[in-house]
């Protein structure tokens, strides 16, 4: 048992089969020896020390573990494993206290590592309870740095520098390794006992047991020393599993923020808020330890890049996140007329919502409309599993994902939807920057430059800095600025200049330059081959790769030529309106000879430099997930009025795959779906941005009810060495 003010500590001091000291618990290696002693603080008397070698699952001492403690696998191998430890622990503690006439205790260790970075962390990927004793604890450290103001400063201090301000003895070699720590432990503790400093052990450490849920708002200040940022986690982690991953360390109240991809799904990171530096600096030494067979990443990040991702700003999300303690399932893929009864009637009585229509939240776009995805409260563990069991069973005619989720990927998610577009009307007036005709530079002549690897966050005065001196032989407009089909920045640039020279020697000098915290890659090229780039080819050291499939390219924006300067939609825009969307299919043929194409601007948006160009991969992600190219309405018509020829082969049902292994072609797709009556027409094989495989497909058959049969008997099953995901489209 343990109190707020204790009448007994039990001063504990622990090692394990790999590093000692300040790394203590960062290598993940196992606890090896425990060693402990019982002090009563009002008589000074103390209880039996106890010392008890654990066994691990890996013997494998380290030689810094050797040299120190002296231990040998031979010994270990015949130790107890840590559970039977822990329990032996317990009784010999309360046989002591029996002894000294108390009932209450709190630990004391040589500081914090031992608690939070080997005993939670090692006990929870065993999958046994800590006892409620190991949830708080008093730093010997912090303590008697409060004690002796004038001593070293916290993290520089050790039991040996404490002896020694004291005037201890400190010859370790009288005693066996961890004897001698837990004896001058309890001799530093004494001493703040005595008359001259009357020490209260009042405030003790506190680990939190689980982590709690909640709404983050926007206008909260959040410590950038407090954020971290997690990749590499596997994508149906949960905010529950990063927690575990980082347990003994406490994270703020609603301080997991799962990020999204561009297509709303989670993308393997995650910012996580602790409640103080300290605890965000602990975080930082679990860099690539394991979760599962997968090792995490972890790095420092900012508080703008939480709030980016956790921040809220509406009212109606506020109010749904309001109630606490509950479970939130997301779920994908309504029917955009599913009604709130049609959802609760599909997750039936066996997993009633939280306040019924109240525990629902449709997510929609600006202007009302449903995205077919939802979330939904559960009051506990049992309903949402529950709930979960009904993993892409029908409603109405749509099979329904659902997936655990977090406040943060609420308001994400809330965020990524009703965010206002980049041009959310046809702006009016729209010039050209310069008069017109301006066309991009063509030709083979090498007078640009591609630079690759951008920080996200770099704009142009950036790449100018970068540029230096050279800066002066741009051309006026000359700055290309790529964008990916969101609209954001795709980390590639281009850089028109005043000639071929100007070009390598720029090249030259700025190639694997540092910009901001990466080294960017400078490469000469033409404008022929920064053309054939933005029209969704390919660059590389070897030349020029056309796109990767026979399907039509779709051209950007920023090249489409037009007679009239009237209401024309800007290059940058890649957020767009449904009456400004092209048709998914046009004809190749229909390419008739244009005029010069002009780029247009926004008149606000004029500057010397600046041309930014949406940049569109070929082909298509999925049919789910590909961004069209704006028009004006009367390249719509226009395009409405041509005679189309469908990108898919055929009629039919249409499968994607996912989790594909990236060499996967037609004769391995047509081998797992041997039977199925498919041919090699029936395959389109999805490429991203830099037109290499992206794990993806599609897949057409023959009939519906033959998809569905494909996907209940393959889903799931390997490729290779990889799971296929199969979703019906």
């Amino acid at each position: 048992m343990t109190a707020s003010h204790s009448d007994s500590l039990v001063v504990l001091f622990g090692a394990t089969a790999g590093a000692y000291g300040a790394k203590l618990g960062s290598d993940e290696r196992e606890l090896i020896l425990l060693v402990w002693q019982v002090v009563d603080l009002p008589s000074k008397k103390v209880g039996t020390l106890h010392k008890s070698l654990v066994k691990a699952d890996n013997l494998e001492l380290s030689d810094q573990c050797r040299e120190v403690s002296g231990l040998t696998p031979e010994g270990l191998g015949k130790a107890e494993p840590l559970d039977r430890v822990l329990q032996q622990f317990s009784q010999l503690v309360s046989s002591d206290l029996k002894v000294l006439g108390r009932s209450s205790y709190t630990l004391c260790s040589d500081g914090q590592l031992l608690i939070r970075q080997v005993l939670h962390p090692e006990t929870s990927k065993k999958n046994f309870l800590l006892s409620d004793c190991f949830y708080s604890f008093y730093d010997l450290r912090k303590e008697f740095h409060t004690c002796y103001p004038s001593s070293a400063a916290v993290k520089d201090q050790t039991i040996k520098t404490m002896a020694e301000y004291l005037g201890l003895g400190t010859d370790e070699t009288e005693e066996d390794f961890g004897v001698w720590q837990v004896k001058t432990m309890v001799a530093i503790i004494f001493s703040m006992l005595s008359e001259s400093c009357n020490h209260i052990f009042t405030e003790p450490e506190t680990v939190k047991y689980k982590y709690e849920t909640g709404p983050c708002s926007k206008s909260e200040t959040v410590d950038s020393e407090t954020v971290i940022r997690a990749r590499g986690l596997p994508w149906q982690s949960s905010d529950q599993d990063i927690a575990r991953f980082f347990k003994g360390l406490n994270i703020a109240k609603g301080g997991v923020a799962l990020c999204l991809n561009a297509q709303g799904r989670r993308n393997g990171e995650a910012l996580v808020r602790f409640v103080n530096s300290e605890q965000r600096d602990l975080a930082l030494e679990r860099h690539k330890h394991h979760m599962g067979s997968r090792y995490i990443e972890v790095y420092k990040a900012t508080g703008e890049e939480f709030l980016k991702i956790a921040g809220g700003t509406s009212n109606e999300v506020a109010q749904f996140l309001s109630k606490e303690n509950q479970v939130i399932i997301r779920m994908r893929g309504l029917p955009f007329t599913a009604t709130q009864e049609d959802v609760l009637g599909f997750l039936g009585p066996e997993c009633p919502v939280t306040g019924g229509k109240e525990g629902l939240l449709f997510v929609k776009y600006p202007d009302g409309r449903p995205t077919g995805d939802a979330f939904v409260l559960f009051s506990c563990e049992e309903y949402a599993q529950n709930a979960l069991k009904k993993h892409k069973e029908i409603l109405g005619k749509r099979y329904i994902e659902l997936f655990r989720s977090t406040a943060a990927e609420v308001q994400q998610v809330l965020n990524r939807y009703m965010s206002t577009p980049l041009i959310p009307t046809l702006p009016t007036p729209i010039i050209p920057v310069i008069p017109p005709p301006y066309t991009i530079a063509t030709g083979s002549a090498r007078d640009c430059v591609r630079l690759r690897g951008l920080p996200y966050t770099a704009g142009i005065d950036d790449i100018l800095e970068f540029m230096g001196d050279a800066t002066g032989d741009i051309k006026p407009h000359g700055v290309h600025m790529v964008l990916n089909q969101q609209g954001r920045p795709s980390g590639d640039a281009f850089i028109q200049m005043k000639s071929a020279d100007k070009a390598f020697m720029v090249a030259q000098k700025c190639h694997k330059k540092m910009m901001k915290d990466r080294y960017v890659e400078v490469f000469q090229c033409s404008g022929e081959e920064m053309n054939f780039v933005l029209m969704g080819g390919t660059l590389n050291r070897s030349g020029l790769s056309p796109p990767p499939c026979k399907l039509p390219c779709l051209s950007p924006p920023a090249y489409a030529a037009f007679q009239t300067a009237a209401a024309v939609i800007p290059a940058e825009a890649a957020l767009y309106q449904p009456q400004a969307l092209l048709p998914a299919t046009r004809t190749p043929q229909a390419t008739a000879a244009a005029p010069p194409a002009v780029t247009y601007y926004p008149a606000q948006a004029a500057q010397l430099y600046m041309n930014y160009t949406a940049y569109y991969p070929s082909p298509p992600v999925s049919p789910t997930t590909v961004g069209y190219i704006a028009a004006p309405p009367g390249a719509v018509a226009a395009a409405a009025t041509a005679t189309h020829t469908p990108i898919l082969p055929q009629p039919g049902a249409l499968v994607r795959m996912q989790g594909l292994p990236y060499n996967t072609g037609m004769k391995e797709i047509l081998s797992f779906f041997q039977g199925y009556q498919l041919h090699t027409d029936s395959i389109l094989v999805l490429y991203n941005f830099s037109g290499q495989p992206s794990g993806e497909a599609l897949v057409t058959f023959p009939s519906l009810d033959l998809a569905k049969k494909a996907v209940a008997e393959k889903n799931g099953q390997l490729l290779g060495s990889r799971y296929v995901e199969l979703y019906l489209v």
